[in-house]
């Protein structure tokens, strides 16, 4: 693969980073990290979106000006990716003076060709969702499904962007395109909201809403979220409207995955490939919509008061790394459905596999190799064996799941591969082969099992990078080998470690030597 482009949907900042948010991040960071490993450049972007009525309102109440709530809760979006390892390439804010100038210039472009045209319009808003919506769309009592409120009716004359144009080439493309949308079974929504799909409004009356970017044609209306957030999938690489394209947007797109919640499916799927489309832009090769995340099962609701920050967790549990969270989180829910995060589920999860599992299956062959051999590898214990084959294996499972987008399968993958390597050291037991003194078998089965360890700690590091790191130093294997890189003997002879050099890469959350969560 010779280049990978990933993103996440941006933020709103009307508010601090949630662990929903985080799940996202996480995700893809996971995803690009695995690539890193397959592809010779790559690109990650995330950032915030910071333009609406809803940055006006909470601003004007707070007695801010909206830009200045925007750089507060920006700031606070940035940091909690820092605090969870998220590697991203830019972060991208739609404050941005080169972002909102390649906007406005997009929409002019669509208004000069005739995809967008001025129209009154009286329909029922919902602030939450920042859309008009349909009667059809609300619930049975007349709410919006998503945010419980009645929407508002509004009149104003706004632009409109001529979505029903595309629908026939939407579908068609959707259809002769299978991975198109990820996970599939996604596909027949999106066709069945293509059904009755109609025009969308792409400016709001400046009466109405005053931040926002200029229409710059006509100062009297602001452009609204599809063209500008949508749009920063391209702005940030550089796209120009007259084909002066900066060398990240020739290099990296079409993006190789976008990857957004479910509830925000309708908008990337439809309006955002409709818009590129009437561009005349590539479209992109994926996208991956994922589920939610739930709190001890109930949705996430400041009412309930149930809502988390990922620091809250780190704090909690006095967390070293974010690597324990990281890994939950992307095993939290099976490929695009929802998920659950409770205390309960994160303890036993993360101890029974980074712990139990994985970390003490390392410490506990390493001490075997000092106590037998003086931490050497002799040159007779190196061998190809039957757990190099099970490793080939489970690499290609793991790339099919990650071209996928589904990590909690190519995780599973992963921990199987640790499962057989336990199964082979009590299988084998090493340490009565030493009693029996059959030292040079003894060498062997434990040579095996750092040598597959070693490549395990290459496919778990897109979860855990810090554990990962960790590992790879105490079996001295270079953390960023590319997985075509990867041989049947990743460990040569001679002195691998000493007994001060082992370290437990990750100690079970109720150990006394871990402090933990009350």
């Amino acid at each position: 693969m010779e280049r990978f482009y990933i993103t996440t949907a941006i933020d709103y900042v009307n508010g601090a980073p949630h662990i929903g948010h985080a799940y996202e991040k996480i995700y893809t960071d996971i995803l690009f990290r695995h690539f890193k490993k397959r592809a010779a450049e790559t690109f990650f972007l995330t950032g915030t979106d910071e333009h609406g009525i809803k940055i006006q309102k909470t601003a004007k109440a707070n007695g801010i000006t909206p830009k200045e709530l925007c750089d507060a809760n920006a700031a606070q979006f940035m940091e909690a990716w820092k605090l969870l390892d998220i590697e991203y390439s830019k972060f991208i804010r739609t404050t941005d003076d080169y972002h909102e100038k390649i906007v406005q210039d997009i929409f002019e472009k669509l208004l000069e060709q005739g995809d967008i045209y001025k129209h009154s319009y009286t329909g029922l808003y919902c602030s939450g969702c920042e859309t008009f919506l349909n009667p059809k769309d609300l619930d049975e009592n007349g709410n919006c499904p998503i945010h419980g409120k009645k929407p508002e009716e509004v009149s104003e004359e706004n632009y409109f962007f001529k979505l029903t144009k595309y629908k026939d080439k939407i579908i068609e493309h959707i259809k002769k395109n299978p991975g198109f949308i990820l996970p599939e079974f996604r596909a027949n929504e999106v066709l069945n909201q293509l059904e009755n799909i109609e025009d969308i409004s792409v400016s709001r009356a400046k009466t109405n809403v005053e931040w926002g970017i200029e229409v710059k044609s006509d100062p009297s209306q602001v452009i609204y979220v599809w063209i500008d957030a949508l749009s920063n999938y391209i702005t940030a690489l550089g796209y120009d409207v007259n084909g002066n394209h900066d060398e990240n947007f020739k290099k990296f797109w079409p993006v190789n995955f976008h990857i957004i919640g479910k509830d925000i499916l309708k908008f990337h799927s439809i309006y955002w490939i409709a818009i590129l489309m009437a561009l005349g832009v590539e479209l992109p090769k994926g996208i991956y919509a994922h589920g939610w995340i739930t709190i001890d099962q109930n949705k996430m609701s400041k009412s309930i008061g149930n809502v988390i920050a990922p620091k809250t967790i780190i704090e909690d549990y006095e967390l070293k790394n974010p690597d324990a969270l990281r890994y939950f989180m992307a095993t939290a829910a099976s490929n695009g459905k929802d998920g659950n995060y409770s205390d309960v589920d994160f303890k036993e999860k993360v101890n029974a596999d980074l712990a139990n599992n994985m970390g003490n299956l390392l410490n506990r062959t390493l001490n075997m190799l000092v106590k037998y051999f003086d931490g050497e590898i002799k040159p007779e214990f190196v061998e190809d064996n039957e757990l190099n084959s099970k490793a080939e294996k489970v690499l290609k499972d793991v790339c099919a799941f990650f071209d996928k987008c589904d990590i909690a399968s190519a995780a599973n993958c992963i921990i199987s591969l640790v499962d057989e390597a336990n199964k082979y050291v009590n299988d084998t037991a090493p340490w009565a082969l030493a009693k029996n003194e059959q030292m040079t078998e003894c060498g062997k089965v434990l040579y095996n099992v750092l040598n597959l360890m070693a490549k395990i700690t290459l496919l778990i590091e897109p979860y855990c990078p810090t554990i990962a790191k960790m590992m790879a130093d105490q079996l001295r294997v270079d953390i960023n080998l590319k997985y075509s890189e990867l041989m049947p003997n990743m460990i040569s002879s001679g002195k691998l470690i000493s007994k001060d050099e082992i370290t437990p890469v990750f100690l079970r959350l109720d150990s006394e030597f871990a402090t933990n969560k009350k």
